[in-house]
């Protein structure tokens, strides 16, 4: 079935020479690109409404949306390192100690990136309504569209705070700052909501068309924004309505939640689907860019796991280790890792070691070449998270038997059988079992962006991530682009501190 479904998702994607989008294949990947398409004859059919639609989630393959290409999300946490060798790279090193500006190219790719897809969104938005067709099909795309709006207005307010607020295809050029808030109320959380009751559930897709969002997806992006917020009334609401739907449940084993065997499987509540190609082909860059780097080749090693993490799941006996990090000398599919040749195998400061050759394992995907590494489907929100942001809004919500039961769901199945590691967690102060409900995010969820929000969320940030440079009430936000603030003339300020 997996293979059918890979196959399908030949499908997604096309378009518009305006917005240069390129298609990925016969189902939810593959036509040829449609160009001298203009916003005054696009979209005008049935057809146009879906190949708009598929533009969006074409964006999503962008290797620029991913931090402006590299896992910096991870990288500005405690949970990984620049990674690949010295010498490349450079300009991402200061991520690791928080000296990076306004004018390091990775920011300014990411934020135009973010708009990029926003226009397009508002592209299926503002003109889908007005095409005569089938209206269950554009009620849908519309919500589809409005889900994926959702998506990057959350990710740009989340990493940018304050950020322009933009409904059309042609803004004003005289655009600034909409508050974070407003954006919010005004446009993420309308969005999501509309999602919610506009989209089918994953099971009433065809197998075509897995992938697309869905309304478990919209309630677990809800909920993931919501947790941010602190608003644990609504994350409570949402993730148990995900819990009691029946649509997801948790792999029997850790490792297949990323396996390239069980794509858009029964832990998948939104993922970027993606083919071993090059972009143009269907490919999306996010797992090449942390790949194996020299033997085999399979990508260029950023986002290393690092060592600290690495000790703190071998004291505790976590048998997620195996299937999160790839060390020197392991065999996967067959092929063995000897890894880089110019990247030291272990560094040592004043004796300790600090760092050690290994990459993260959430992104291997089996082949010959580094362009294999470009098929991995890249995981937004799984199951798991969902049961622990439930876990974590009951705990907080006065209900630790409850909360208790989803936390042990996602211990019971990293533990593989063995009754001997990651015992039931049993405490029901309120306080101690967040501390479990935390700690037991950065196991599960490592290498997913999510830690660093994790940390600035619950005020931890200085405490964890101090020693590397954080300062508080200044990098909780990414710098606005200076390119950004060039352009308009400073119309657009910049966030404090940078």
């Amino acid at each position: 079935m997996i293979t059918q479904v890979k196959i399908y998702t030949r499908r997604l994607l096309v378009v518009l020479g305006l917005f240069s989008l390129v298609s990925c294949s016969e189902e939810f990947f593959n036509n040829p690109p449609l160009g001298d398409l203009t916003v005054g004859s696009f979209p005008e059919t049935e057809a146009d409404a879906i190949l708009a639609t598929n533009g969006v989630y074409n964006i999503l393959r962008s290797w620029n949306l991913n931090c402006g290409g590299f896992p910096l999300l991870d990288i500005v946490s405690d949970e990984a390192t620049k990674g690949s060798n010295p010498d490349d790279g450079t300009a991402i090193k200061p991520y690791e100690d928080f000296t990076y500006t306004a004018d390091e190219g990775s920011m300014d790719r990411w934020y135009k990136t973010l708009y990029q897809g926003i226009r397009r969104a508002n592209l299926v938005i503002n003109d889908v309504p007005d095409i005569p067709m089938d209206e269950a099909l554009k009620t849908r795309l519309i919500a589809e569209a409005r889900f994926l709006r959702g998506y990057l207005y959350a990710i740009m307010i989340r990493a940018f705070g304050d950020a322009p607020l933009v409904t059309e295809i042609d803004p004003p050029l005289d655009l600034t700052r909409t508050s974070a808030e407003e954006i919010f109320s005004q446009l993420v959380e309308p969005d999501l909501l509309f999602a919610v009751e506009n989209l089918p559930e994953k099971s009433d897709y065809a197998p075509e068309d897995l992938g697309r969002a869905t309304r478990g997806a919209a309630k677990a992006l809800l909920a993931r924004i919501y947790l941010f917020r602190g608003d644990f009334v609504n994350v409570e609401k949402y993730t148990l309505e995900i819990i009691q739907s029946g649509q997801y449940d948790l792999e029997a084993n850790f490792a297949d939640a990323f396996s390239y065997d069980q794509e858009n499987g029964i832990e998948s509540v939104f993922e970027v689907s993606a083919l071993p190609e090059e972009f143009a082909q269907g490919g999306n860059q996010y797992g090449n860019t942390q790949a194996i780097r020299g033997t085999p080749n399979r990508g260029w090693g950023f986002g290393r796991p690092a060592y600290t993490w690495i000790t703190m799941m071998t004291n505790n006996n976590d048998p997620r280790l195996d299937a999160s990090v790839i060390f020197l000398n392991e065999v996967l599919d067959g092929t063995t890792t000897f890894g880089d040749g110019s990247t030291p195998d272990t560094t040592y400061v004043n004796g300790s070691i600090v760092e050690i050759e290994c990459y993260n394992q959430k992104v291997w995907h089996p082949g010959v070449n580094s362009t294999t590494s470009f098929g991995h489907n890249r995981r937004i929100i799984r199951y798991a998270d969902v049961l622990l942001m439930a876990a974590e809004a009951l705990n907080e919500n006065g209900k630790p038997d409850q909360a208790l039961m989803y936390l042990n769901q996602v211990r019971e199945r990293a533990r593989g059988g063995n009754s001997n590691v990651l015992p039931d967690v049993t405490v029901t102060d309120k306080n101690q079992l967040r501390e479990s409900i935390l700690a037991e995010r950065t196991f599960e969820l490592a290498f997913e962006g999510l830690r660093f929000w994790d940390l600035v969320r619950t005020d931890r940030a200085k405490t964890v991530l101090g020693t590397l440079g954080f300062t508080e009430n200044k990098n909780e936000l990414f710098p606005i682009p200076q390119s950004e603030i060039d352009i308009s003339e400073g119309r657009i300020t910049q966030n404090q501190g940078y």
